[in-house]
């Protein structure tokens, strides 16, 4: 059975591959009492940070072909190939529709964004604000180093970006299955478990996705934001292997399982994926989005057998490197 297809619509609202629960006022009247009683550590006793990024990296190319530069949660700098690409940038304090109230960021972003070099993409995963910073859009849109960028999005979310100060031209909207070339990368946009909206009024509306990056030398997979399903492993035999695997592992709860694979899902993922190459833990340790203490997802992924974790410091531009794991820890210091 083919479940690796383009996403089809009824009416305004755009469908998950499988069946997909999420949550409803009902769901959140259920979890109120838990948030209410809830004494989990979910945001840093301690000032995380100060973290920074020595941009005089970027002057040079990547020595391997894979460079990644972590801001934290799911905004990163990927250098793949000689392509670089922004993924899901979020500059703001909050990840919310307002800057005065909602997920507060824990540390501040490593680098400014007009010290960001040259970038050749700016790739969206969906339009949640934890994923799509409208501040970040705004400034960014306006920056000679992404004068000439590309800005590739799910079906729908181009409407947003256009809003924010993007030039129409410069997007791309993509269903799943569909592909964008940039120089020597191709980018496919690819099924994911999960939802998207602006407001509580208009869910599904607009497309979430997940991607293969692809170059002649290097593959990637950013997995965005998704439940465990079983299309992950047809996803790992027709586009992978990859060198490097990136999965969400924060905001995950036994209430919103369907949309949130947490990490033992992560890491079941990884292995259907094909288990090749590394697993990057992403979506964790900048915002509290659910009710487990915030180093609860890091911790839980670094003790599973068996898994080749790479986890950078955030801001640093780090080189992957095929095979070689690298665990910095940089949560545990005290």
């Amino acid at each position: 059975m083919n479940l690796i297809k383009p996403s089809v619509r009824i009416g305004k609202r755009y469908q998950n591959p499988v069946p997909t629960t999420v949550g409803s006022w009902s769901t959140m009247l259920k979890v109120l009492p838990r948030y209410l009683t809830n004494k989990a550590e979910r945001t840093p006793k301690r000032t995380l940070g100060p973290f920074r990024t020595d941009i005089r990296i970027f002057d040079k190319p990547s020595t391997n072909g894979l460079r990644v530069t972590w801001i934290g949660h799911s905004s990163m700098l990927i250098e793949i190939d000689g392509v670089r690409v922004l993924v899901d940038p979020v500059w703001e304090k909050y990840a919310a529709p307002v800057q005065w109230a909602g997920p507060k960021r824990f540390f501040e972003a490593p680098l400014q964004l007009e010290e960001i070099p040259h970038i050749d993409v700016v790739l969206f995963s969906h339009d949640h604000y934890d994923h799509l910073g409208a501040g970040t859009v705004r400034q960014l849109s306006g920056l000679p180093s992404a004068a000439e960028a590309s800005w590739v999005a799910p079906l729908g979310v181009g409407k947003v970006l256009a809003s924010l100060g993007v030039k129409p031209r410069s997007i791309t909207e993509l269903n799943w299955m569909e592909a964008k070339r940039v120089a020597e990368i191709e980018i496919t946009a690819l099924p994911a478990r999960h939802f998207s909206g602006r407001s509580a009024f208009n869910r599904y509306q607009t497309l979430w996705a997940s991607f293969c990056l692809a170059g002649p030398r290097k593959k990637i997979y950013y997995g965005g934001d998704s439940g465990d399903w079983t299309g992950f492993e047809q996803i790992g035999r027709q586009f992978g292997p990859f060198d490097l695997v990136m999965l969400e592992i924060g905001a995950f709860d036994a209430a919103w399982a369907d949309i949130h694979m947490g990490p033992d899902g992560a890491a079941r993922v990884f292995r259907a994926l094909g288990g090749k190459g590394l697993l990057m833990p992403i979506h964790w340790g900048l915002f509290d989005l659910a009710l487990h203490p915030w180093f609860e997802p890091i911790e839980r992924i670094s003790s599973i057998d068996d898994l080749k974790i790479w986890s950078p410091e955030p801001g640093l531009p780090t080189e992957v490197t095929p095979g070689v794991e690298l665990r910095s820890e940089w949560w545990r210091r005290k």
